[in-house]
């Protein structure tokens, strides 16, 4: 019997109310940070007029340029459209959406609005092979020979942490029947709810039409029976998908996939010489507390990355930047500076207080 991530409707009307009282408070549109990034956001006409075949992949499937991936492009949005709607339409999660267009209503942004999709990645470190899900930025990358394709999940909460583990894929399923655990049963019980021993196949089902078992005991990538949540931390521990997007994924997932799980917020790296910064806060509103964590993982992977790779330089407001948005959207940070002899400053180098040349991070 799987533990499996689902607990009805009542957790998804939580998470639903959550979602709709929590403010936007970036100080920047998503726009603007692709400006600031030296290219300008192309139109998502491509994703429009995506067709819903299940041999076809409903997301781009990009060429990573070294550890950079994608593209931003725009959407203009018609009347009556949701972030949620959208989302489940064009494969992007909610929160995404919602924090890569500040000042933009999620709910009800109007017809004509022209919104950021965030399709542009640091990739995660680590190992690049078969599926790699990021908690922190509630997203799946699936590495192929054909590039990188980057699904939103939906994602453990707090309280039911989604496993930090290496698995694999070992069996996918068609029209999943859910057996909620004895844990998830209780909790009904405890709210006056009764809750079935099986839920078989079906639109009541929170498994969705589709799922991939995995190696690790009690845990699933399955569809959903709920529009809202993909993209959030909704769930018991699971991997949450579209419908739309496991309905095609089980069929091009084969088995023995390795599957790595890892929790990274902040992501650097290299593309043509150039620093890329990417950071996510966890949910839509932001406290100092979390500014601070972020901001302290941030410089201690920029340091790392100048540790190992020489001659990179890197500008401060650019990375305060980053961090003050933490909007999940890239940004270049500096690049791999090459000096000829001539280019060299005149007499030694500053010492650090090891005695050694010093890094400096560029204002």
């Amino acid at each position: 019997m799987f533990m499996m991530d689902m607990s009805g409707a009542r957790i998804a009307h939580k998470q639903l109310f959550s979602g709709l009282l929590l403010g936007l408070c970036l100080i920047m549109s998503g726009a603007v940070a692709a400006a600031e990034s030296g290219s300008k956001p192309a139109t998502d006409s491509a994703a429009e007029a995506a067709e819903d075949s299940p041999a076809k992949p409903r997301v781009p499937v990009f060429e990573p340029r070294g550890d950079l991936a994608g593209e931003l492009s725009v959407y203009t949005t018609r009347y009556e459209e949701t972030f949620a709607g959208i989302g489940n339409r064009l494969s992007l999660g909610y929160l995404e959406l919602a924090k890569a267009n500040p000042g933009v209503d999620p709910w009800l942004p109007g017809d004509g609005t022209r919104i950021v999709l965030p399709r542009r990645y640091v990739l995660p470190d680590g190992q690049r092979e078969g599926i790699v899900i990021n908690l922190a930025e509630y997203r799946l990358y699936y590495f192929s020979e054909e590039g990188v394709q980057v699904y939103p999940v939906g994602v453990g909460t707090d309280e039911n942490p989604s496993p930090l583990t290496d698995a694999e894929v070992t069996m996918p399923l068609e029209s999943p029947a859910w057996y909620p655990p004895e844990s998830i049963r209780a909790e009904y019980e405890a709210d006056g709810d009764y809750l079935p021993r099986m839920i078989p196949p079906g639109p009541d089902n929170p498994l969705g039409s589709h799922a991939l078992m995995l190696s690790e005991k009690g845990y699933l990538i399955h569809g959903t029976n709920k529009l809202f949540g993909v993209g959030m931390q909704v769930s018991h521990g699971c991997f949450r998908m579209y419908n739309e997007d496991i309905s095609r994924f089980v069929h091009m997932v084969p088995k023995g996939t390795p599957v790595r799980v890892i929790k990274e917020p902040v992501k650097v790296g290299f593309s043509e010489g150039e620093v890329w910064l990417e950071v996510h806060r966890p949910r839509e509103e932001y406290t100092a507390a979390e500014r601070e964590a972020l901001w302290q993982q941030t410089m201690q992977k920029v340091e790392a990355l100048q540790q190992r790779h020489a001659g990179v330089e890197v500008k401060r407001r650019s990375i305060e930047l980053a961090v003050d948005q933490a909007d999940g959207l890239p940004r270049m940070i500096g690049e791999r500076v090459t000096r000829v002899a001539s280019e060299q400053p005149m007499g030694p180098p500053a010492p650090d207080d090891n005695g050694g040349s010093s890094r400096q991070l560029l204002f």
